[in-house]
C-alpha cells in the first residue's frame, strides 16, 4: 500500500470514527407508541380536563407532566375547559433502573487479498459511558370519552436520565410533546 492509499485510508477512518457517536446518539431517541379506537369520531373534538391520577411517589414528575400534557394540548388548540369537555386526559408514569454498558468498542480494519500482497490497519477505542445503572421514565397518556368513561386512545414513550432537575425536565416535555403530536390520530383513506 502506497502512502497516498494510506492517506485516504486514514481520513477515511478519522471520518467513520468522528460520525459514530452522532449515529449512535440519533438511535438512542425512541418512537412514540399509540392505539386507538378505530371507530371513535375525533374530528369533534375541542375541549379537554384532566384527570389527576392518584398519588404518587414523585409529585415533581406528575406536576411536570401535567403542565407538559396542558401544553402540548393547547397549542395543538385544544382549550382545556374542566366542566363538559370533550375528551379527558390522564397519564401514568414510571421510573426503573436499567443496566448500562461500561462503554463500548469500535473495531476498525481493511485489507487486500490475492496478488497484490495483504495489508490492513485496524484500530480500537473503548468509550466509557458513566455509571453502571440508568434511570427510565417510561409516561402513558389516555384519551377517555367523558360520556363513556372508555380509553379511546393512549400513547407512551420512555426517556433515559442520569440526574433530575433541569435536564429531566426538559426530557419531559418533549417526551410528552412527541406523545402528543400522535393525537388526534388522523386516518388514512381507504
Amino acid at each position: 500500500m502506497n502512502k497516498l492509499q494510506l492517506n485516504k485510508l486514514q481520513r477515511k477512518l478519522l471520518l467513520i470514527l468522528i460520525s459514530l457517536p452522532l449515529v449512535l446518539l440519533s438511535a438512542c431517541s425512541s418512537t412514540p407508541k399509540n392505539d386507538y379506537d378505530l371507530s371513535y369520531d375525533f374530528a369533534s373534538l375541542k375541549s379537554f380536563s384532566q384527570v389527576t391520577p392518584p398519588a404518587n411517589n414523585d409529585p415533581l414528575s406528575a406536576s411536570r407532566i401535567q403542565l407538559a400534557i396542558e401544553t402540548a394540548l393547547a397549542s395543538q388548540g385544544f382549550i382545556k375547559q374542566d366542566t363538559n369537555p370533550d375528551f379527558n386526559v390522564t397519564y401514568g408514569f414510571k421510573v426503573e433502573d436499567k443496566p448500562k454498558d461500561s462503554g463500548f468498542s469500535i473495531g476498525l480494519g481493511t485489507g487486500s487479498w490475492g496478488s497484490s500482497g495483504g495489508a490492513s490497519i485496524g484500530t480500537s477505542v473503548d468509550v466509557p459511558v458513566g455509571s453502571d445503572t440508568a434511570k427510565i421514565q417510561t409516561i402513558q397518556i389516555d384519551i377517555i370519552d367523558p360520556e363513556t368513561n372508555k380509553l379511546v386512545w393512549r400513547g407512551s414513550d420512555k426517556f433515559t436520565f442520569d440526574d433530575g432537575g433541569q435536564a429531566k425536565a426538559e426530557e419531559t416535555n418533549a417526551t410528552v410533546a412527541k406523545i402528543l403530536a400522535q393525537f388526534p390520530p388522523q386516518k388514512t383513506a381507504d
